[in-house]
């Protein structure tokens, strides 16, 4: 994800305010209270027919879903959101969209492997959407779901492939975010007044449209099959493998080859235009643009020259295509195979294109096991985005460095350091700036071929999965042989900016 620079200091006023706002989302009509974990004694506000067998899993992880298998961990930051018994391996959605009456309708077959033996476990699901039908390996079962939890009361075995099939409908409300940010303040499903819907679900949100495991150390495959009134379009992650239209139905497949975090993971739907290009290297790249927006296709005609330039810094680009929708939002998000698109010139500038294309190696193809480590993502990021700025002709390297050291003061006061921030102001500029000034005196520290060679080399160590901050910290320094620890904790954990 993108931060504004010009909105900053504007946001420095609104963190004042938002401070006293607690993270989780407040009922009212924006969204529901992500609520604590709830036992399932409690009394349900959905429930699906009693068990009639002993549910029988498969006894291993099929071949074609290994490369899915995580470990799941609870978050550290948002500890409500997830459940670490689950390790989903692949979800295939099945989602219907009327948008005059503004009404999901899905149906989720969850297939994961059990991480630990239990004689329940759960999933998150928004509240506004009631589930009508459990199956478990093939078996019906008892569910409750009260607030987001949803808790399948059966057992699953360690280690075993389940497959849980589950049956909902409802009207899918976005959730408060945990930020101060002014550029967005829900995630999840979002609906315009066209009836359009745009989805973004970074840190979590995912599970306002379908039922997950809405952490980011959890990898899944996806299976999309979208069904929207023609001539709306369903777009989605991955490859669009069928396009039809069935009783004025637009029907879109689409399949992700590689695992992602639910963060990751996206759905817009709207009356699109698909157009097809391609890198100089032969990745496919896909536009998925609004009907008659023609500024917005001519901008993500740059995606070809930000990808060349890109893969002289990082090496190949680590997916099978790459595609891009716009959406009516103010963000725009990395989403993996399908980065999500703002509608606006900022979230359509070159500087933003660069930045959410890097976020393929550094975000994507190896995510955080933990929210605590979100810097991960964007300090890197973040870095490339500037030099690829100071390359302009206009640019200056030493000026863009003096504004993100500038960024970072405010933000490192005002929301804490960037390995160990304020849970109700995700996303701010200390997750960006400070890990990028990092970035850059470690390159001045080990000198460019050093360097490089570690930036390139680090997506392909842990590619498909996830790292902790002491596994990649120790590698980066293993790899380089150099004593880096004064920096990291510096830079990560100093409530005072370091010395530059």
């Amino acid at each position: 994800m993108r931060t504004k620079l010009i909105a900053l200091v504007t946001t420095l006023v609104v963190v004042a305010v938002a401070a006293v706002v607690a993270f989780l989302v407040l009922d009212d009509d924006s969204g529901t209270e992500v609520r604590p974990r709830t036992p399932t004694t409690t009394a349900a506000s959905s429930t699906a027919g009693p068990a009639t067998a002993t549910p029988a899993p498969t006894k291993e992880v099929a071949p074609e879903w290994k490369q899915a298998v995580s470990t799941p961990v609870e978050d550290s930051v948002y500890p409500n959101i997830g459940d670490p018994s689950v390790d989903a391996l692949h979800y295939d959605l099945d989602l219907t969209w009327q948008p005059e009456e503004q009404q999901l309708s899905g149906t989720t077959t969850l297939t994961f492997r059990a991480a630990r033996t239990q004689p329940e476990f759960q999933l998150d699901l928004g509240d506004p959407l009631e589930v009508s039908s459990v199956l478990l390996d093939g078996v019906e079962v008892d569910a409750t779901h009260i607030g987001k939890d949803l808790v399948v009361q059966a057992p699953i075995v360690a280690d075993a492939q389940h497959e849980l099939v589950v049956e909902y409908a409802g009207t899918p409300a976005p959730y408060t975010a945990p930020t101060t940010r002014p550029d967005f303040d829900t995630i999840g499903w979002t609906v315009t007044d066209t009836g359009a819907v745009w989805t973004m679900q970074e840190p979590y949100g995912a599970f306002t449209w379908y039922p997950v495991n809405d952490q980011p150390a959890d990898k899944a495959f996806y299976d999309f099959t979208i069904r929207v009134p023609a001539p709306f379009v369903g777009v989605a992650n991955g490859e669009l493998v069928d396009r039809s239209e069935v009783d004025g139905l637009t029907v879109t497949e689409f399949e992700l080859a590689s695992p992602a975090s639910s963060y990751l993971v996206t759905i817009a739907i709207d009356d699109y235009v698909m157009t097809e290009d391609e890198s100089p290297s032969g990745t496919p790249l896909t536009y998925w643009t609004p009907r008659g927006n023609k500024r917005a296709l001519e901008a993500l005609r740059f995606t070809p020259q930000a990808l060349a330039w890109i893969e002289e810094k990082l090496g190949p680009y680590p997916f099978d295509r790459l595609g891009s929708v716009v959406v009516p939002s103010e963000s725009a998000m990395e989403t993996q195979t399908m980065i999500t698109y703002g509608d606006s010139a900022y979230t359509l500038s070159r500087s933003t294109v660069i930045h959410e294309i890097v976020h393929h190696w550094y975000g994507d193809i190896v995510s955080p096991t933990d929210w605590s480590d979100v810097w991960m993502n964007e300090g890197m990021t973040t870095y490339l985005d500037i030099l690829w700025e100071s390359e302009q002709p206009d640019g200056d390297l030493e000026r863009a460095l003096d504004d993100a050291a500038m960024y970072d003061r405010i933000s490192r006061k005002s929301d804490g350091p960037p390995g160990a921030y304020d849970p109700r102001t995700f996303g701010q500029s200390n997750i960006y700036y400070g890990p990028a000034l990092m970035w850059h005196q470690v390159r001045q520290r080990i000198g460019d071929e050093a360097f490089w060679a570690m930036a390139k080399k680090w997506p392909t160590v842990h590619a498909h999965g996830n790292s902790d901050r002491a596994t990649y910290l120790d590698w980066v320094e293993a790899e380089t042989g150099a004593e880096l620890s004064d920096l990291f904790d510096a830079w990560l954990l100093g409530e005072e900016q370091p010395s530059r």
